[in-house]
């Protein structure tokens, strides 16, 4: 069952924001979410009335997501939810670990005391839904955890280069939510953040990377396997 945000179908038009950023993170958001799974198609004139703005800002919108490899512009059919396959996982995977590793190892050298009780408060929410069994809400802390991470590591152009692959791996994440396995994932990101707390940037850097590393193989063989293929196009249902 796909947990909906309160306010998901009140007109984006209502608000006082940037219609095409608020537009491109809507329909961000629902690919994240497998609410457009791969292939889905999206008809700029029934998302123009569904989202109460006009086709200029959708469309704006949507060019940014097909920029960032969220969409796919197919003949006769027009843009479509692009497929997360193994090569974009492999790439992902390519750059994670190389640049999460360079994150905690920053972060454990910079890190504020406010920072390091956020990213504590999130891997008690994590194990409290992983035990709960709550995995999609786990997978979201897991994701955020990672995400406080690099804002620690007081680096903007880190941030920067990290801050468009959010999106993708917010993706990853959830496609690969079934692999979560609760306790392992948690006792990873714990033991990271406990060499972040110490500030032993050499243990947290290894930590990071062996934790990508760990990942790869698994998330590798699940995608290739079309599993995440049948769990995406099920997020309808």
């Amino acid at each position: 069952m796909t947990t909906r945000r309160p306010d998901r179908r009140t007109s984006i038009g209502d608000t006082h924001q940037s219609l095409r950023d608020r537009v491109y993170t809507e329909l961000r958001e629902r690919i994240i979410e497998g609410e457009y799974p791969a292939g889905h198609r999206l008809v700029e004139r029934e998302l123009a009335e569904e989202l109460g703005v006009s086709r200029i800002p959708l469309r704006e919108a949507m060019q940014r997501l097909e920029s960032e490899g969220f969409l796919t512009v197919q003949p006769r059919r027009g843009s479509v939810v692009a497929d997360f396959g193994t090569d974009d996982a492999e790439h992902l995977f390519d750059v994670r670990e190389k640049l999460e590793g360079l994150a905690a190892g920053l972060a454990a050298r910079r890190a504020t005391d406010a920072q390091l009780r956020d990213m504590e408060q999130l891997l008690a929410r994590s194990r409290k839904a992983s035990e709960a069994g709550r995995l999609r809400e786990a997978v979201a802390h897991n994701a955020d955890f990672h995400r406080r991470i690099v804002e620690a590591s007081g680096n903007p152009l880190l941030q920067d280069l990290m801050s468009p692959l959010d999106a993708r791996l917010r993706r990853l994440f959830r496609l690969t939510s079934a692999l979560d396995d609760g306790n392992p994932m948690c006792g990873e990101h714990e033991r990271l953040y406990t060499a972040i707390r110490d500030h032993d940037a050499p243990r947290a850097e290894e930590l990071a990377r062996a934790h990508v590393a760990g990942t790869r193989a698994s998330a590798m063989h699940y995608l290739s396997s079309g599993a995440a293929g049948d769990q995406d196009g099920s997020a309808q249902s």
